[in-house]
């Protein structure tokens, strides 16, 4: 591993896997920008911590907060796509305004970060684009069908770009979680087993994090799957 210090944009930093990567980033001394759609849900006196509020399903305003994010901090050369939501359910169940929230937040809003961040990434001799998908990015699965298509989508959209930006500094990665101790399941019916080995923590997820941010310009990580040691999951009642 390379000990250079990074400039780090985590979307999603208020909770979870976001704070998690946020705070483990810190911990080694990089610059962390923190996004959430209320930045007073994560404060902190760290020196190189700053707080940026940034609401993914309104898409129409990420342009002008990508431009403004590279002018305040020239030195930003990584970006950590953390945010994201759970809905499931049968199809018929979703709304339409719900599909759509669903794939914006999970998939387009992301895309829409990348387009306006990468032309300025390019330019620099190291960068990393890391995206954290899912399990369900790798089999569909019963009242998933909203969810698991924007993970795969992300997942797609990652393998291609993988490709588009193989002749620069640009690394794409994408880590793929099974089921997490976080708030994700807070609003679900159903969460992961509460036995040890039956659920991933968010700091399985920030080492992963950390390893490929902190590899060096030779090394292209481009995919891991992460899964709990036994799988179980429990319906609430």
């Amino acid at each position: 591993m390379q000990s250079m210090t990074r400039t780090v944009l985590v979307t999603g930093a208020s909770s979870g896997i976001g704070r998690a990567i946020a705070e483990r980033l810190l911990r080694h001394g990089h610059t962390v920008i923190g996004t959430s759609r209320d930045s007073r849900r994560f404060t902190t006196a760290h020196p190189h911590f700053h707080a940026a509020e940034l609401d993914l399903a309104e898409t129409r305003q990420i342009p002008t907060f990508a431009n403004r994010l590279q002018q305040d901090f020239p030195a930003l050369d990584a970006v950590v796509f953390a945010a994201g939501f759970g809905q499931f359910g049968g199809l018929e169940q979703f709304s339409y305004q719900q599909i759509e929230t669903l794939l914006t937040v999970n998939f387009t809003a992301q895309a829409f970060l990348t387009r306006a961040l990468l032309p300025r990434l390019k330019r620099k001799t190291q960068a990393n684009l890391l995206y954290i998908g899912s399990e369900a990015a790798l089999k569909g699965s019963r009242n998933g069908s909203i969810y698991c298509a924007s993970k795969f989508a992300l997942r797609g959209f990652t393998q291609a770009l993988r490709d588009e930006c193989g002749k620069t500094g640009v690394r794409v990665s994408l880590i793929n979680p099974g089921m997490v101790d976080t708030a994700f399941f807070e609003t679900l019916h159903f969460a992961p087993g509460s036995q040890p080995g039956q659920v991933l923590l968010a700091d399985d997820i920030a080492d992963a994090a950390l390893y490929i941010l902190q590899a060096g310009l030779h090394c292209a990580i481009d995919e891991i799957n992460l899964s709990p040691a036994s799988k179980v999951v429990e319906f609430k009642k």
